[in-house]
């Protein structure tokens, strides 16, 4: 399957840059990980959050057909890794949108916002009140932090920072999603799901491990990874690498102690690399040949999902890589700049080309000083630090995977599938359902398809169609 024209063109009128003050705090990132650690694991973190958490309304407003309460909270997070969420960050704030009249349970669906989507109104039109007025569902918009109300003074509309600002609003709204559920269920809200479009779909995808008890979960236009968002998507091209790289290159805690605290070692993480080059006399050699298949266009996606895997895998010359290796380190750069869902180039070959002739220039005595090796490394950092705080298979398998539908786009070119677990795997027995276009087509004009699939049946405990197909809508 190709990729959607309109999402890379989509992300070319953008000039917004991402991460522009680099990977964050050192501290930050290690604190980050070490908390992951317990918010990754559903039992070590069940008493997190009390049930009776204290939630406040502070302002209720009467429309023709619903009610619409503002309330806030303090974040759970500023209690358990205090200092972690900007100031501005720290008091949650959210909208709950419910119906004049109720036509038999009361139930509830919490919607997380996607990217770029600040304040409340876009969800409030386009999602809760179609719902209450087609199902008489109730909806509860939860603000990111970093965002709307809560974005930092000196931070560009929703360009964050950096790399660990994205950790951090994963953490803060896994706990103050299971500080909404608490209330909730303790106001008599029932059944209660969750849905988010992108961004929005991943974390509360991510919140839905941590919760203990069976929910409805519809995560659109997400999947199971941010790692290949930002390192193989549209969006790579909208990080400011050189500062990345700068950062990498002079903080030398990032390769000796930060690379140490990543734990996830699944089939299509970056450590699975290290092993494949220590173990396989014959991988550069493969590796070289899957990038011939990564230009080929006539290479299924089959194809390259199964060698995705090692692709990902081999590019554990990763940290630390033998700078004699030039030629093959300048084709796995090129091969990992250039995976997506259709096996094309997202990325020109000069930059590959770049890689190469930095590596002949240091074999050859000539650039003294430089660090031939700095964007692969940098590159493959991103991608370990992505999937320790990001990868699905990095958190408990929520309770019951069958209630949850997931929409995807099948010509995404935001969020690549290939050369990831796919949330089948992690999963077992949750739905894929596809549309056909790609990320941004489907979520500019196909919302009113989201909202069917968000919209459980309130007369069953179980909410949701527990089928497995793979359908197309």
């Amino acid at each position: 399957m190709g990729l959607s024209r309109l999402d890379v063109l989509y992300r070319r009128l953008l000039l917004t840059k991402l991460f522009i003050q680099g990977w964050g705090k050192p501290e930050d990132l290690k604190r980050i990980f070490e908390f992951r650690k317990i918010i990754g694991d559903r039992e070590r973190c069940k008493d997190l959050v009390p049930k009776d958490y204290p939630v406040y309304i502070d302002k209720t407003d009467d429309q023709v057909d619903c009610q619409i309460h503002d309330g806030f909270f303090i974040s759970p997070l500023e209690h358990l890794v205090p200092g972690i969420l900007p100031p501005e960050a720290v008091k949650a704030r959210f909208q709950f949108i419910v119906p004049k009249k109720w036509q038999r349970n009361r139930p509830v669906c919490i919607h997380l916002a996607g990217t770029g989507d600040h304040f409340f109104w876009r969800r409030r039109t386009l999602m809760a009140r179609p719902m209450i007025k087609e199902t008489g569902m109730a909806s509860l918009l939860l603000e990111n932090p970093y965002y709307g109300y809560r974005k930092p003074k000196d931070q560009l509309r929703s360009s964050l920072k950096n790399v660990s600002d994205l950790f951090v609003m994963g953490g803060a709204l896994i706990l103050e999603s299971a500080v909404l559920l608490h209330w909730l269920e303790g106001e008599g809200y029932w059944p209660l799901g969750m849905t988010g479009i992108s961004m929005g779909g991943y974390m509360a995808s991510l919140a839905v491990t941590n919760w203990p008890k069976p929910i409805p979960l519809i995560p659109c236009l997400s999947w199971s990874t941010a790692s290949s968002v930002f390192t193989t998507g549209v969006l790579s091209k909208a990080i400011n690498w050189r500062e990345l790289e700068k950062q990498y290159a002079v903080n030398s805690v990032y390769e000796e102690e930060i690379i140490q605290l990543l734990e996830y070692c699944g089939a299509d993480s970056f450590k699975m690399g290290q092993d494949l080059v220590k173990n396989s006399p014959g991988s550069l050699g493969s590796l070289e040949h899957l990038l011939g298949l990564a230009g080929d266009e006539g290479t299924s996606v089959g194809q390259y999902s199964r060698a995705g895997g090692e692709a990902e895998a081999g590019r554990g010359l990763l940290i630390g890589g033998d700078p004699g290796e030039g030629r093959a380190g300048a084709r796995l750069d090129q091969l990992f700049l250039s995976v997506n869902s259709s096996g094309r180039s997202l990325d020109s070959l000069p930059r590959s080309l770049h890689a190469h002739n930095t590596l002949h220039a240091k074999n050859t005595g000539s650039g003294k000083g430089c660090r031939p090796s700095l964007q692969r490394e940098s590159l493959s950092f991103m991608k370990g630090v992505m999937d320790e705080c990001t990868h699905m298979a990095n958190f408990s398998v929520p309770v019951d995977p069958s209630v949850i539908i997931v929409v995807q786009a099948k010509e995404d070119a935001y969020i690549p599938r290939s050369g990831v677990l796919s949330l089948q795997e992690i999963w077992p027995g949750c739905e894929i359902r596809y549309l056909n276009g790609g990320h941004i087509s489907a979520y500019l004009f196909k919302q009113n398809l989201f909202r069917p699939s968000t919209m459980p049946s309130t007369d069953s405990s179980r909410n949701i169609p527990t089928s497995t197909s793979h359908g197309s809508i």
